[in-house]
């Protein structure tokens, strides 16, 4: 097919670029800062026998090894496609995002363990000392936290970061408070019921970020777009497409949206200006980069798949001059 490739260069801009490499240094900074605190806190949490600073240490260390990882994962995306990997490399950036999300899952039940430990055998904790830590942990957290805020929330890898960055804010938090409470009350049972209120917190926000990467993951539609509405679209808009039909649609990586079609032209139409427009439409009006459009007049040339069509049959949807039918 002459001209139905669409590399999708927009997405690939001196300012896309510009984004991406201050996604990787914001994360960069967050990664020392969080990795400089914790050892800190962690010899804080053993001194004063604070379940909530350990805690938080314990989540600070796997968050500096996450956005090690969510660096790279931005390092490795700037590589080139090969012939192998003829994507490149963004999905790396879905593949961690997944993945940091499974572990603050285990985070957050590992939390939930001690806490119940603590809960029935508690020990006296330090209040003074755990109160300095948390306060210094505390201002470290918000900092590693507008470093990152002030990145790209559309990149699923950009979110994953900021996840562990807020999970460690709301440790330092829960600590701060639990100090200022063992202070004036001695109450110690303090320590271990924010610690699970934290964890509850990272439960709900560690599960939507694993469903989001794991639908990316599956290829399946970005909720921010419908296949079935976009098909309609083009149809509706584009001069001499009668119909839309075997579209695909995802993304690499939560921002770099992709998708496949068949257009079906009225006789006559040329199939180079028609796919064009196509591609101009998706670019233009619902943020598809890349698309692959296979021109066809009369009968789809893989009719033969009806029924099946790799899981997006319609059934009973005829090819129809004036109807849009997405198969």
């Amino acid at each position: 097919m002459s001209g139905n490739h669409d590399h999708g260069h927009g997405g690939h801009s001196h300012a896309g670029a510009h984004a991406h490499d201050a996604n990787k240094s914001r994360v960069l900074i967050a990664a020392i800062l969080t990795a400089g605190f914790m050892v800190a806190e962690a010899i804080g949490g053993v001194l004063t026998g604070s379940l909530a600073l350990l805690a938080d240490a314990g989540h600070m260390l796997t968050d500096s090894v996450s956005l090690v990882l969510a660096w790279y994962a931005f390092h490795l995306a700037t590589r080139a496609a090969t012939a192998r990997m003829t994507y490149g490399f963004d999905r790396v950036k879905t593949l961690v995002a997944y993945t940091n999300g499974l572990t603050v899952f285990v985070i957050a039940l590992w939390i939930v363990y001690e806490a119940w430990h603590r809960l029935n055998e508690p020990s006296p904790v330090l209040g003074g000392p755990m109160l300095l830590v948390a306060l210094i942990g505390l201002a470290v957290n918000i900092a590693a936290f507008f470093v990152l805020h002030g990145g790209d929330r559309e990149s699923l890898n950009m979110r994953g970061a900021i996840l562990h960055v807020v999970g460690d804010l709301l440790g330092s938090v829960a600590a701060l408070v639990a100090a200022l409470v063992i202070l004036t009350t001695g109450w110690y049972t303090i320590d271990p019921i924010l610690s699970v209120l934290v964890a509850l917190i990272l439960f709900r926000s560690a599960g939507s970020l694993v469903r989001e990467a794991g639908h990316l993951l599956l290829e399946g539609v970005p909720a921010s777009l419908d296949r079935d509405g976009i098909a309609k679209d083009i149809a509706a808009h584009v001069p001499g497409v009668r119909e839309i039909h075997h579209m695909h649609v995802w993304s690499l990586d939560g921002s770099k949206n992709m998708a496949t079609l068949h257009a079906c032209l009225d006789d006559g139409v040329d199939a180079h200006a028609a796919v064009s427009a196509v591609k101009q439409r998706l670019a233009a009006n619902h943020g598809i980069s890349h698309a692959t459009v296979e021109p066809e007049y009369g009968h789809c040339a893989d009719a033969h798949e009806h029924g099946n069509d790799h899981g997006h049959d319609h059934a009973g949807h005829k090819h129809r001059p004036g109807k849009t039918a997405v198969r």
